[in-house]
């Protein structure tokens, strides 16, 4: 079925970005934008698009959640078995997104990822939910299940063997730190004469420039 979807069209006009108007350290941007977007009161502005590659050349894509600033890198968690997992094992090459709809902004960002240490991991799992521990545990994530009921069943499972207990991070469960290298701050504007700003690393240095739309 065809869908013509070339009337779509939104004129974007709430914000600007001028270079007198961002930080030479574009992390510094970075912590700038996200805490707006929190103050406007954006469901999860930490949601990022994690773009990563696997052995064949296959780009695959999700959302996850950035859970810490720190390093000068990006932080998430997950299943180090999971596809996104045994992508970064192959190729640390990865890309993330941000884009807050109601602020017409943009943020890309081209990196490294690497693992944190397993001590990081376990204090950040110590202090997730009950019931996010035991769904780490109990989803041996990408793998194919028969159905939901398995899920539920081995959730239910763990959830009586650890039932005031502590319960143990999975092996292959642990953090990620992505190191940019590259970040774009994209602002929307009228007559899609959009804003883009590039920071790019050169030995250990950012330097800025401006893109056409």
């Amino acid at each position: 079925m065809n869908r013509d979807l070339k009337d779509m069209r939104k004129s974007y006009e709430k914000y600007s970005l001028l270079e007198s108007e961002a930080s030479a350290d574009p992390l510094e941007l970075f912590h700038a934008w996200f805490a707006l977007a929190e103050e406007e009161g954006i469901e999860e502005p930490n949601a990022m698009f994690l773009a990563t590659v696997d052995t064949e050349g296959q780009p695959s894509g999700r959302v996850v959640l950035l859970k810490e600033i720190r390093e000068g890198g990006f932080v998430f968690f997950t299943n180090y078995q999971s596809r996104k997992g045994k992508d970064i094992q192959h190729n640390q090459k990865v890309a993330l997104t941000f884009f807050w709809h109601s602020q017409e902004r943009q943020i890309r960002i081209e990196g490294t990822a690497g693992k944190k240490d397993e001590s990081y991991a376990r204090n950040y799992f110590a202090k997730r939910p009950r019931v996010s521990q035991l769904g780490a545990l109990s989803s041996k994530q990408s793998e194919v299940v028969p159905d939901r009921t398995f899920l539920e069943t081995e959730f239910e499972r763990l959830e009586t063997l650890y039932e005031g207990k502590e319960i143990p991070m999975p092996e292959d469960w642990g953090a990620y730190i992505v190191y940019p290298h590259r970040l774009e701050f994209w602002q929307g504007r009228q007559g899609r004469l959009h804003d883009r700003l590039l920071y790019t690393k050169n030995n250990g240095i950012w330097e800025r420039c401006r893109l056409s739309p």
